[in-house]
């Protein structure tokens, strides 16, 4: 059995790019024609104080209900879980927020970050949702096949088993998810956001998206163009990418930031690789190999590999903020043998490998679970879920394990850190139905108002690059913001970036396409 480091790694290591797992082909009608939906778009929500130990106290929370299938709405319906922080002063309505993943839940997320979303509700209330599949709306889990869907990469030399691997846990992610898989994803995800707004009381959807977030915002906006207000994307993700790319561009990124944090980190003298550069980040290369070659004991008595390292500095990568713990950490692991450091910094990682991977959902009918009841490995599942329903590629076996053979030397060319541990999303759709081609084929040109793309120059997870690519794509509508500092998004890292975003979303004050902020301490210009 793989160490619970291993699995989630596998997972981790994509947290806006990997893709796995869809039971169906999801819904994509056009949001103008359809069936009768108007009895979902009457709803009022009865707003009420959130529940739970350590939730804020002016944390409310609410729900909407929403159809399981918009083509066939007569056939079940989900229950989404909302919360919300009041407008101080006099509201203009709502602003929603998405965290990200895909399977981020919103309701923690805002819980836990609220403060930096305060200074929107001198003009709104600030919203945001459990997604359909995540969290409290209805999760999905893969249960006991946890081990053998996270264990599977790319990098092993038996593809052919890890094939077979992936396609029998797709099998028990899909008994233990229920009716709500075959309609997970962005598409229907986006048709949710309207239902939402209706029933908030708003003519038109402000938003801020996450990463991922950004996906499902660009798809609203196609989908909902005269219905779309104040938008904002954080860390724009792209919209074209097959897996394969995304997984090269996701490696690359990824080595831009670790090589970015070891030069920071060569200027200290507290760096376990020395005061060299150059030096450093061939030592982190030989360190991964070693590890993968020989790995140490962890927390849990369970072996740590390279694999499990790159995890770790992969989450610590997300923030400048992280530097100094990553640098910590690595100095236990080279002078100790310590891998503790590490373990906490890999979130659910932590978790001991004895433990249940999963709650078994109670009900399964559509309404809300408690949050005591929210799978353990839901984020993962979800975020392979949702990312695999959006992906229309369903290349065979043959075709899977020449492609492999192909990009091993290009991955290892893009980064020797992270390009085996990125290869392992070639795997991840293998024998599942092919997703929606809306997103790839449809969102482009958006008749949409004004909307305000975030790019991080360091961004790890979603290039700068994308940002342009996608502005492009979406057309005239599109306003780049260029970020140039560290991290994965700018509004909680960058008062610049936050100062701008607020100024939109309050006071519809754009800055001009192609302006910049700068890293923190210095002027934007």
């Amino acid at each position: 059995m793989l160490s619970v480091h291993r699995r989630f790694a596998v997972v981790g290591a994509a947290t806006a790019t990997l893709t796995l797992l869809a039971a169906s082909l999801p819904t994509a009608a056009t949001a103008e024609a359809g069936p009768d939906l108007s009895r979902f778009y009457h709803q009022k929500i009865a707003w009420a104080a959130c529940e739970g130990d350590g939730v804020p106290e002016d944390l409310q929370c609410g729900k909407i209900t929403v159809p399981l299938d918009y083509a066939r709405p007569d056939r079940g319906t989900l229950d989404l879980a909302l919360a919300r922080y009041r407008a101080t002063g006099r509201s203009r309505g709502s602003v929603l927020l998405n965290f990200g993943g895909p399977g981020g839940a919103g309701i923690p997320g805002l819980a836990a970050g609220g403060k930096d979303f305060m200074g929107l509700t001198n003009g709104y209330d600030v919203v945001t949702f459990d997604p359909r599949g995540v969290g409290r709306s209805s999760p999905v889990s893969c249960g006991d096949a946890a081990d053998e869907l996270f264990g599977a990469t790319a990098a092993d030399t038996d593809v052919q088993a890890a094939l077979k691997a992936v396609e029998k846990a797709a099998d028990t992610c899909a008994k233990h998810s229920g009716a709500v898989l075959p309609h997970i994803g962005t598409v229907n995800a986006s048709r949710d956001l309207d239902v939402m707004r209706q029933a908030l009381g708003d003519k038109k959807l402000n938003y801020l998206g996450f990463s991922y977030g950004t996906r499902l915002g660009a798809v609203y906006a196609a989908q909902f163009p005269k219905k779309t207000g104040r938008m904002v994307l954080d860390g724009v993700d792209t919209l074209t990418q097959p897996l394969t790319e995304q997984g090269l561009s996701g490696a690359e990124g990824q080595q831009t930031a670790l090589d970015d944090f070891i030069t920071w980190c060569a200027k200290n003298m507290a760096c376990p690789f020395g005061q060299d550069g150059r030096s450093a980040g061939e030592q982190v290369v030989q360190l991964v190999r070693s590890l993968d070659a020989e790995p140490v004991p962890s927390d849990y008595g369970q072996e740590f590999t390279g694999q499990d390292l790159v995890g770790a500095i992969s989450q610590a990568l997300y923030s400048k903020a992280m530097w100094p713990v990553l640098e910590q950490a690595l100095a236990l692991l080279v002078q100790d043998g310590d891998t503790h450091g590490l373990v906490q910094l890999y979130g659910g990682a932590s978790l001991p490998a004895t433990a249940t991977p999963v709650r078994q959902r109670p009900g399964g009918d559509g309404g809300l679970v408690d949050a005591e009841d929210v799978p353990l490995d839901n984020l993962p599942a979800a975020l392979m879920a949702i990312n695999c329903a959006d992906d229309p590629d369903r290349p065979g076996a043959g075709e899977v394990a020449r492609q492999i053979a192909g990009l091993r030397a290009a991955y290892e060319e893009a980064s020797p850190v992270f390009g085996r541990y990125r290869l392992a999303q070639v795997l991840m759709c293998y024998g599942r139905p092919k997703g929606t081609d809306y997103i790839r084929e449809e969102v482009r040109d958006v008749p949409a108002s004004k909307m305000l793309l975030v790019g991080t120059r360091g961004d790890p997870a979603t290039p700068y690059r994308w940002t342009l690519e996608t502005a492009k794509r979406l057309g005239p509508s599109a306003v780049v913001l260029d970020n140039r500092g560290e991290g994965h998004t700018g509004y909680t890292s960058s008062k610049c970036v936050h100062r701008k975003v607020d100024d939109f979303l309050l006071y519809g004050s754009l800055p001009a396409s192609g302006s910049s902020c700068g890293p923190e301490g210095t002027d934007s210009y």
